[in-house]
């Protein structure tokens, strides 16, 4: 079984309107191309930083104008769309960092609502404190897609490597990896990273990057990653806004955890709380 994907390497925007523009233009780029299940970044219905703090336009699931013109361009198109997540007004002032899927007729598959909040301090002057505006999730989630069963994560979960054992084990083929990375991190930590993520679990991994200047502050990285399960980069962005197209073949994910089959291989182990080894 094979899926032509689509990867949509969008930018930074300010407002849902710029944003849902931008994904368009490329979405039906896509589609032109043969790609029947499209993906976006994370925060792809627009990012605003204020120094460490993220303050994305945001709306209720309902009003979210962005998730309404996605809704209709998969139905109009026929086409699957991994939104990989946008800003959806939360309580008490605070937002969720959520990512939908939507089937070729319009209607919502799943939501995941991002689980590891990216506070993190990379210098004196460069520090982001997602938590202070977003409020963490806590259920990992399944997907069943044309393209394959899908776990969804969201960009600082990609260094959480216990979320995707547990979402293969639990029957992940492919993981998706929607993120903003920061170009920091991106140029030293994003590909080792994502790779190590295929190969630990015999799984695909589908994974949109925002590339560009953050209004506000702040710049992603870019270089979107399709990686197969045996760990290659089967397609890959560049730092501008592009369609990033591959073929996943399912047969892989099997042929993969067949030559090593590690997610059957875990053991219990305990801590020897630093005691000396005893003699036999």
């Amino acid at each position: 079984m094979t899926t032509t994907v689509a990867a949509l390497q969008t930018s930074p925007q300010a407002t849902m309107a710029a944003a849902l523009d931008e994904t368009l233009a490329l979405a039906a780029e896509a589609v032109a191309a043969g790609a029947t299940f499209l993906g976006t970044p994370e925060y792809c219905g627009g990012l605003v930083s204020d120094g460490p703090t993220l303050v994305p336009p945001h709306a209720t699931e309902d009003e979210h104008a962005y998730l309404t013109g996605i809704k209709k361009f998969a139905t109009d198109n026929g086409v699957w769309f991994l939104v990989g997540s946008v800003a959806i007004t939360g309580p008490a002032g605070r937002i969720y960092n959520r990512g939908f899927l939507f089937d070729n007729k319009g209607h919502v598959r799943s939501r995941y609502t991002k689980i590891h909040m990216f506070d993190i301090q990379l210098s004196a002057t460069e520090v982001y404190h997602e938590s202070a505006s977003v409020e963490a999730g806590s259920e990992a989630v399944l997907m069943d897609t044309p393209a394959g069963r899908m776990g969804h994560t969201i960009c600082y979960d990609l260094r959480f490597p216990t979320l995707y054992r547990e979402l293969a084990q639990a029957g992940a083929q492919i993981l998706a990896v929607p993120a903003a990375f920061t170009k920091k991190t991106g140029e030293v930590h994003w590909h080792v990273l994502n790779r190590a993520r295929a190969i630990e679990n015999g799984a695909w991994v589908f994974a949109p990057c925002a590339t560009g200047a953050v209004p506000g502050g702040g710049a992603a990285y870019g270089h979107s990653l399709i990686i197969d399960p045996w760990g290659k980069i089967i397609a890959e962005g560049g730092e501008l806004p592009a369609v990033v197209l591959a073929e996943i073949d399912l047969s892989q994910v099997g042929e993969a955890r067949a030559r090593i089959p590690a997610l059957s291989h875990d053991r219990p182990f305990v801590f020897n709380n630093g005691k000396s080894a005893e003699v036999a």
